[in-house]
């Protein structure tokens, strides 16, 4: 390869793995589990083998530092490092690394560290021959994987392992392996000028995921470097003389456009406010298009989801008691899938929420309560419903006359709930929008029978 752009890379390997920690003061972010005396210290710093049989599971999202946390414990331990993945491995090959662990261990005293990515495609027979290994403490398996391990995992795996949960990485985190990654000698060694307003872009791009972060990092290098050696250009330089990677760079490079999207300023506001007013008037395509470009800035999807439910019920209510269940259906499962694929139960629930009729019947009914109950608007509960278990209740009266409504054939009868004050109010109105054109006439019988009508 020509050094016509010295430090830009180091041979055919990618950024991302040239920064890759080498021990685990360098990870960002999990914090959670680097604390002193937490399981991965206690491993990757125990040079004795003691703890050589503790494996661990590792669940996370994509970019979140399974694999460098696996190398770190490896690397500041001393420990041999073998690294399989699930997908290309069998059960060949995990019995080979078995021999050679063994063998390590009983000629040179050595353990094995077996890191295997993607557990989750392991079949029972392939994760079973893990288990003699686990077992007798041939191997310390470091295991990650994206999907939940109670479903993907065999159990008596499971049992021999800790599981630890990995978070997605803060914007904070994502800068220092951003910052770290222009300025190492690994990674661009100072060789270009990172604006901020670029940096901010790959962040958002990057949407908790390291590796995305300096994939796009070094796609943009790579353009800045390439335009600055262009006859006739006019690339942008920093007062040093070096390339300067741009915001409009960075969307050359990963031929993308870049979405002016603060999550904490106007625009994060703006487009979740016009989502809901899309949702609510029943504009399936243009829902779609503002749940699109939140996903695409890196909205917290479970900020998106939140907003769903209380659109459920807020705006949708009684007209389609369903939709409640699908949005809280599509809340669970984005935490327990994650993104990218998070995105599939969000769009099935924003399809349904727009479609469905709408009515805020039943929320502007407990509102009017609550302005009643603020107003001093009250009252005394009725004796006869009142609690008639205590000692001294019933000498007072309370319970006396209560109509048990199951005793009656219907099960429902006059008589009356409210306090004497509300005894005539009637709070929810229902609309005749969808299922509740059903709930309106059966209330209005209800209301005849309760109230004697």
């Amino acid at each position: 390869m020509s050094d016509a752009q010295p430090g830009l890379r180091s041979g055919a390997t990618p950024l991302a793995v040239r920064m890759r920690p080498k021990s685990l003061d360098e990870v960002a972010g999990q914090r959670h589990l680097l604390t002193p005396g937490s399981p991965l210290v206690s491993l990757a710093s125990d040079k004795s083998g003691e703890q050589g049989s503790v494996s661990v599971i590792l669940w996370g999202p994509p970019g979140t530092g399974k694999t460098t946390l696996a190398q770190a414990i490896a690397h500041s331990s001393g420990r041999r490092f073998v690294e399989l993945s699930a997908v290309s491995a069998g059960v060949r090959d995990v019995r080979q690394v078995m021999d050679e662990a063994r063998s390590s261990r009983d000629l040179y005293g050595l353990s094995t560290v077996l890191f295997l990515d993607e557990i989750h495609r392991f079949t029972k027979a392939q994760q079973d021959a893990l288990l003699p290994g686990v077992e007798n403490g041939w191997i310390i398996l470091v295991a990650a994987t994206t999907e939940n391990p109670s479903f993907s995992v065999i159990s008596p795996l499971l049992s021999r392992s800790l599981l630890l949960t990995l978070e997605t990485l803060s914007d904070e985190d994502l800068g220092v392996v951003v910052d770290r990654a222009v300025t190492d000698r690994r990674g661009l060694n100072g060789r270009f000028v990172l604006e901020g307003e670029a940096r901010a872009a790959i962040i958002r791009l990057a949407s908790g995921d390291a590796r995305r972060a300096l994939t796009a990092l070094e796609a943009a290098s790579v353009s800045a470097a390439s335009s600055a050696s262009v006859p006739g250009e006019a690339p942008a330089e920093s007062d040093g003389g070096k390339p300067v990677i741009t915001a409009e760079t960075v969307s050359l490079a990963v031929d993308r456009a870049l979405l002016r999207y603060d999550r904490n300023g106007d625009e994060h506001y703006d487009v979740i406010s016009a989502f809901i007013k899309s949702v609510r008037g029943s504009d399936v395509d243009a829902s779609l298009h503002y749940l699109a470009r939140m996903i695409e800035a890196g909205e917290d999807p479970r900020f998106i989801a939140r907003r769903i439910i209380v659109l459920a019920s807020e705006d949708i209510g009684m007209a389609d008691p369903q939709a409640l269940v699908i949005a809280v259906a599509a809340a669970d499962a984005v935490q327990l899938i994650g993104m990218p694929e998070g995105r599939i139960p969000l769009a099935q629930a924003v399809v349904h929420l727009a479609c469905a009729p709408k009515s805020n019947a039943a929320y502007m009914a407990l509102d009017a309560a609550i302005a009643d109950v603020r107003a001093g608007k009250l009252g005394r509960v009725p004796k006869h419903l009142r609690d008639a278990h205590y000692p001294g209740a019933k000498r007072l009266g309370h319970g006396k006359g209560y109509k048990y409504p199951h005793d009656d054939t219907l099960g429902v009868l006059g008589q009356q709930y409210a306090p004497n004050e509300l005894s005539t109010v009637q709070y929810y109105e229902p609309t005749e929008h969808g299922n509740e054109r059903d709930v309106s006439a059966r209330l209005a019988k209800l209301r005849r029978i309760v109230r004697g009508h």
